[in-house]
């Protein structure tokens, strides 16, 4: 088995610094406050630091709600000298003493049962999201990276290809199922209040759809389903007809633009993070049959699509100005992705 740190091959993570090696110059010297660090993009970020750190001298407070989970899950990480573990939950945390310069607030959870608990899911994110800022502020960071999403934008209308930021549509606020996306852009507004107020200087980073070592495999995502059941020899299924339309990132680059969105991201401003080239969800499943080892079957329970194709794609030309791309084909993530499933890393569902 290859070398790995937080279940993330080297290699990965080297090609991952190489795209933001000037961003994490700019860090070095500094003391960066995490949230969010135990799930999905945080693991990424922590590796990405602890890999780096031969050359670059990054200190993270990482908050959390369960340390000791925390140490059981990611034992390399934890136990690396750069990362402070505080215990805490986002609405309410005790500030860290002394000062911060830079924060990442990327505490989100994106799981069905948060999702099943639309009020609280609201809370976490908006209060948290305050309690963040008022932290900022309170320890003079200069720059603050608000992990949001591509929710706050709505249903992509059927005849824009690609949802660039200035696109003005939102979530209908008499859905339930508009919970996330509703709370995220006010999460947002109150990111740009505090900037007005005199706070940290906010970049907006609205995440779409990413895959990866790590990646949740416990039915909420697609592409994790379909992972997971490739690497489990089980026949690839897909509950609908296949037609909605999405776009995945490699977990490696969306580190790596991260780190540039907020060290290099105009202050004030909002960026799609994610990939240009859309798959539909069909498709999806015959590529990852594809490249599976084990010839997996496909199987498309729905019928013939009934309605507008669903879409969920962003433009990414506003990041790509600040030099960021998809540097990973979308089968080549995939083949790294049911690598790492397949190697015991991560267990199969």
């Amino acid at each position: 088995m290859s070398e790995t740190i937080g279940g993330i091959e080297t290699s990965d993570l080297d090609e991952s610094a190489a795209h933001c090696r000037r961003a994490l110059a700019k860090l070095h010297g500094g003391r960066l406050f995490l949230t969010g660090g135990t799930g999905f993009f945080g693991s990424w970020l922590l590796a990405v630091i602890a890999r780096a750190r031969a050359e670059f001298d990054i200190r993270v407070t990482m908050l959390t709600r369960d340390p000791d989970g925390f140490r059981r899950k990611r034992p390399d990480l934890a136990g690396q000298a750069f990362i402070e573990l505080v215990q805490g939950d986002i609405r309410s945390f005790e500030y860290p003493a002394g000062r911060f310069s830079h924060i990442i607030h990327a505490a989100t959870d994106t799981s069905a049962q948060a999702d099943a608990d639309k009020a609280t899911l609201i809370d976490t994110i908006v209060t948290g999201t305050r309690r963040v800022l008022e932290f900022a502020a309170a320890s003079r960071a200069e720059r603050l990276l608000y992990v949001s999403s591509g929710a706050i934008y709505g249903p992509q209308p059927a005849d824009t290809a690609r949802l660039p930021e200035s696109y003005s549509g939102a979530c209908d606020p008499l859905d339930p199922r508009s919970a996330y996306g509703e709370a995220k852009r006010m999460a947002e507004q109150l990111c740009v209040c505090s900037y007005a107020a005199g706070g940290p200087a906010p970049i907006v980073a609205r995440a779409f759809a990413f895959v990866g070592p790590g990646l949740p495999l416990d039915g909420h995502f697609a592409i994790g389903n379909f992972i997971r059941d490739a690497a489990a020899g089980r026949n690839i299924t897909v509950s609908g007809d296949g037609s909605p339309t999405r776009s995945y990132l490699y977990a490696g680059d969306l580190a790596a633009w991260l780190f540039v969105l907020l060290l290099e991201g105009e202050a004030g401003a909002a960026y799609n993070v994610g990939s240009d080239r859309a798959v539909s969800i069909a498709e999806l499943a015959h590529v990852v049959a594809r490249l599976s080892p084990r010839k997996n079957g496909v199987v498309i329970k729905g019928q013939g699509a009934s309605g507008p194709r669903s879409r969920y794609i962003p433009s990414i030309e506003k990041a790509r100005g600040l030099g960021l791309d998809v540097w990973t084909p979308l089968d080549e993530a995939i083949r790294r992705t049911m690598r790492h499933a397949q190697d015991g890393r991560q267990p199969l569902l």
